[in-house]
């Protein structure tokens, strides 16, 4: 068997030692030349991604890539995972690919359905139109989206190994999908460079479509991560930087503001550390403690860091005591920083 795994970038980065995995620069037309495969070569559309987002790299594979029996795609800083804990050998993918179609990410499980989160961050005609377009051109596939849109559930990504024919028969599927989608409706709405990539993230849901549709065998795996998101460091320096002054409404106003600007910054794709979603706790607690006492626990602790291991131990004494607040408060927490630990608690 031969495989090869694209690793799509637009940042350089110190590529796998494995010759299994290739470096495919996405969004390349224009770009400096990193010295990866591009793809703005052949037969391409790097410049629709600002719209299709890593999937200007699956195009280029898909009509110029032609070798091997398996075909993969990740991310410079996203690597599909093996039950061992590490990231599988070409013999393992070998061993593995004969009792599956698909290797791919485990299902996201969503608070509500994909449609409810979708619209509450993107330009939802977009998926609606590509569910018409289902309808019309792809019929056997629009049960299972609709049945699927409006579940819980989603992959996330654009993360797979599968054999290479039916690497092509997915593309044709997709591209074809959203070539349509294209025409019946305007992608031009304003958006900011993270919400104009809505093919990129209606595609993950695709996925899903495909898989429950073409009834395949599929291995959900963990992601492992290299390196945070810039974005997500950015944040974390910023809301350090309010901790530090003391400043709890500025640090509100910069975390909803990067939320709307990015949602996924939240996501446990992208805070690896969860030290984003604890950061929102920290500022939450300082609210209820400054309406009740006129200070918080930034008077006490307004280093980063050291807050961070505050709270991680608060949290595990939530879930130590099952969520008791008396016996939280008995470790010297505030009853306010005990309430919301026990409510957060609850909602795992």
């Amino acid at each position: 068997m031969s495989i090869t795994i694209f690793t799509l970038t637009h940042k350089r980065f110190d590529p796998p030692k494995d010759p299994m995995y290739q470096p495919l620069q996405v969004g390349a037309q224009g770009k400096e030349d990193m010295g990866y495969l591009r793809d703005d070569t052949g037969d391409n559309i790097s410049h629709l991604n600002c719209y299709y987002s890593e999937l200007t790299g699956l195009y280029w594979v898909w009509k110029n890539y032609h070798e091997d029996d398996y075909i993969g795609t990740c991310h410079y800083r996203r690597y599909l995972m093996g039950d061992n804990g590490r990231t599988p050998s070409a013999g393992e993918y070998e061993e593995l690919m004969k009792q599956v179609d698909v290797v791919t990410t485990k299902r996201v499980l969503l608070n509500n359905s994909y449609r409810f989160g979708f619209a509450a961050n993107h330009n939802v005609k977009v998926l609606d139109v590509t569910g018409e377009v289902i309808r019309d051109i792809y019929p056997s596939y629009h049960e299972n989206f609709m049945n699927l849109v409006n579940g819980p559930e989603t992959y996330f990504g654009n993360m797979f190994v599968m054999a290479h024919g039916l690497f092509d028969e997915y593309c044709e599927w997709l591209f074809t999908i959203f070539e349509e989608v294209t025409k019946r409706t305007s992608l031009e709405n304003g958006e900011d460079a993270y919400h104009k990539r809505v093919f990129g993230f209606v595609s993950e849901f695709l996925l899903l479509v495909f898989v429950k549709t073409r009834n395949l065998r599929v291995k959900e795996c963990q992601v492992a991560m290299t390196e945070e998101k810039a974005e997500t460091r950015e944040a974390k320096a910023a809301l350090a930087d309010f901790f530090r002054r003391k400043d709890v409404q500025g640090a509100k106003r910069y975390i909803l503001d990067a939320i709307e600007k990015r949602p996924d910054l939240l996501m446990e794709a992208s805070d690896i550390t969860g030290e984003l979603r604890l950061s929102m706790q920290i500022i939450s607690t300082c609210e209820f403690e400054l309406e009740r006492y006129g200070k918080c626990v930034l008077d006490k602790e307004n280093d980063f860091d050291k807050l961070i291991k505050l709270f991680v131990n608060l949290n595990r004494q939530a879930v130590l005591y099952k969520g008791d607040i008396g016996r939280i408060t008995e470790s010297g927490a505030t009853w306010e920083a005990a309430m919301i630990a026990a409510r957060l608690m609850e909602k795992k």
